[in-house]
């Protein structure tokens, strides 16, 4: 079976690396940009549809604050890339929002941070995924009808390609990445020229339908609160900016300049493409809706159930090159890949953080570990299968999934920014350098604002987003947050109990005496090893002890002892009710009450099988007998294996397997060269 898993793991993940490679694996700033950028990058492909598709409640009328709500996103971009800088030069170690919140704030915000960060990688991948799959459909019907099967079919694409490490995925995912890019500044450059330049005419497919608002003449509070909700919408083009400050061990040296010029890089992208798209949008007339089938309407009748609605930067590719071209379809593959490929941040972020947990005890320990390719396979098969049952319960339908998005990434914004405004004053308490001081004090300002604007945004998601799904999200945070505080309570509970004391105790004292016991079945060669094994011991008492089931058989295995002349005592215990297990565990507490300084050892003759199948015919007896005996306080259980023939037939196997290499396993190194040899001359 190891030889059979072995092969598909090498193929697919690629040859085990050694932990003194773990330097390999850093990232340089043009492979660290699509690796931790992707999403905030990729966003600005639904970000600019879910502003209009909540605009359009009130008719058309209302497109035309988008502009506003795009520079109202802008400045809370801008404001999010600037707090973060400061974060990555104070706190360089990976730990992001969660250390500056726990370090700043205390455990209880450190762990609300986690929980709302780890809720929001999952749906990152979620509304990633289920977003591409869409925008692919719109040039391959079949993906759109079978969009969940696909949607977990590229999840488990990525986590293969996440479980070969950090810089392999980063180097297939920046081509796309780049290409993604440089296609929609082609696109928005070529749609500038043609409206500024050529004076011409760009017309969406959507330009001459009608939108049947939901509410109309909007106004006051009404028009307030949906402005509002449509901004809070458009701030999913920041969701993804924590995870450069999550992952700042995986830059190259100087990290946190690199890990900061990221950052400014990615906002200043992000920005660009986001502004000009909701531009293009507007000049070519883009109509959107949240219920197409009802609300859009064609010569005064609406398009029915059998109209799909394409995202908005489709349609503008399709006003710009035209339907069909070249570009248009450049721009619908790349914009998919990309948000495939935006999961990835989430592959990065949540596997750092749940390590960062599980080494504080918040998480299980096991996700402190690194694969075969010192990437956190633990935790990067946990989140794709929360973000695959995600996709599966939420139909892969990216329009309700966003509404449970950004919630925790706020949460965490906020709690983080606050925190850091608390660094800043705690080192400005002591700094005298009027320098530094100078720099310590624009970095508060900056935080502050960022705390305040970012924290002014959550209230406003909460408030617009909590009916239609934020609440899901605010549950998953709380759930998370009980769930690490109640392993942590665990851990520290098991730590204090097992902690060695510093005087005498009860477990460094020596037991007055060592009953040992051999359990005896039948009289056969793992009997004899086992007494052999016992005697070895040189326990004060020693003795045999079988349990009466079939009278006949008990007859027999005592004549047999008798004639064999075995000194060892046999003792049988009757078993009126045919068990086995209880008897056994009644005779060994009472062997304790009796003296309780005692120390009983139990010794297990067992088969060692070399088939899978073999052991639901073999040592179930032993297995139940141990389990019950690993709670009775002074019992120590021994197991003397005995080698069947199968097992030495798997032995051999197992020989054979590590003198074989499975495919990827083994690289040839540079040669070293050899001294020449003397001649025969000489």
């Amino acid at each position: 079976m190891s030889k059979l898993t072995d092969v598909p793991k090498r193929i697919l993940i690629g040859r085990a690396l050694r932990s003194d490679r773990l330097g390999e694996t850093l990232l340089p700033k043009r492979i660290a940009l699509p690796v931790f950028a992707s999403d905030p990058l990729s966003s600005v492909a639904y970000a600019p549809g879910e502003v209009l598709l909540v605009l359009s409640i009130a008719g058309l009328s209302a497109y035309h604050f988008s502009p506003w709500i795009a520079l109202a996103v802008v400045v809370l971009m801008f404001t999010v890339v600037a707090s973060y800088r400061q974060n990555v030069h104070a706190y360089p170690s990976g730990g992001g929002d969660y250390e500056v919140a726990t370090t700043n704030l205390g455990p209880k915000a450190g762990r609300t941070v986690a929980s709302a960060l780890l809720v929001d990688y999952v749906l990152t991948v979620a509304v990633s995924i289920s977003s591409g799959v869409e925008n692919l459909g719109s040039a391959i019907p079949f993906v759109v009808e079978h969009k969940v099967a696909c949607a977990v079919g590229i999840i488990v694409l990525l986590t293969l390609m996440n479980l070969r490490g950090v810089k392999e995925s980063g180097k297939l995912f920046a081509i796309p990445t780049y290409v993604f890019v440089a296609s929609v500044f082609i696109m928005i450059a070529w749609g500038a020229f043609r409206a500024l330049v050529l004076d011409d005419t760009m017309r969406a497919p959507t330009a001459d339908f009608e939108i049947k608002p939901e509410h109309q003449g909007l106004a006051g509070f009404a028009l307030v609160f949906l402005l509002l909700r449509a901004f809070s919408s458009g701030c999913a083009a920041l969701t993804g900016v924590e995870a450069i400050s999550n992952g700042v061990p995986a830059f190259r040296k100087p990290k946190s300049r690199n890990a900061a010029t990221t950052l400014a890089l990615m906002g200043v992208l992000a920005v660009t493409m986001f502004c000009g798209i909701i531009g293009l949008a507007m000049a070519s007339n883009v109509r959107m809706a949240e219920k197409p089938a009802h609300d859009l309407l064609l010569n005064g009748t609406p398009v029915g159930a059998d109209y799909v609605q394409n995202p908005v930067i489709t349609q503008v590719a399709a006003a710009v090159f035209g339907d069909g071209t070249f570009f248009f379809v450049l721009i619908a593959a790349a914009t998919a890949l990309v948000l495939f490929l935006a999961a990835n941040t989430a592959y990065n972020g949540f596997p750092v953080l749940g390590s960062i947990l599980a080494q504080d005890r918040y998480l299980p320990r096991q996700l402190h570990t690194r694969g075969d390719r010192l990437a956190f396979s633990n935790g990067i098969v946990l989140l794709a299968g929360a973000a695959a049952l995600l996709v599966w319960v939420y139909a892969a339908d990216s329009t309700r999934l966003i509404q449970l998005y950004i919630v925790g990434v706020f949460v965490s914004f906020t709690l983080s920014q606050t925190g850091m405004v608390r660094h800043w004053n705690r080192h400005l308490a002591t700094e005298t350098d009027p320098a530094k001081r100078r720099r310590m004090i624009r970095s508060r300002a900056i935080n502050t604002f960022g705390a305040f604007f970012t924290g002014l945004v959550l209230v406003v998601v909460l408030v617009t987003k909590f009916t239609h799904g934020a609440w899901v999200a605010l549950l998953g945070m709380v759930i998370f947050y009980v769930m690490m505080t109640a392993i942590r309570r665990h851990y520290d509970r098991v730590a204090e109990e097992i902690a060695a004391p510093e005087g005498p105790s009860d477990d460094i004292i020596r037991p007055s005496r060592v009953h040992s016991v051999v359990l005896v079945s039948k009289l056969h060669r793992p009997t004899l090893r086992a007494i052999a094994y016992a005697k070895l011991l040189r326990s004060d008492t020693l003795e045999a002890l079988s349990v009466n089931v079939d009278p006949a058989e008990t007859k027999a295995l005592k004549a047999e002892w008798d004639r064999r002349g075995i000194d060892v005592p046999l003792k049988v215990l009757d078993s009126p009710y045919r068990e086995i297990t209880r008897p056994i565990i009644e005779y060994v507490k009472g062997l304790r009450r009796e003296s309780p300084r005692d120390a009983i050892s139990v010794i297990i003759p067992e088969y060692v099988v070399g088939h899978w199948y073999e052991h639901f015919l073999h040592n179930q007896s032993a297995l139940r007998l141990k389990g019950r005996l690993l709670f009775t306080p002074g019992v120590m259980v021994t197991s003397v294996p005995y080698q069947l023939e199968s097992s030495e037939v798997a032995r051999k196997r197992a020989r054979k397997r590590q003198e074989w290499n499975a495919p990827g396993s083994v690289r040839r190194g540079p040669v070293e060269k050899r001294p020449k040899e003397p001649s025969a001359k000489s």
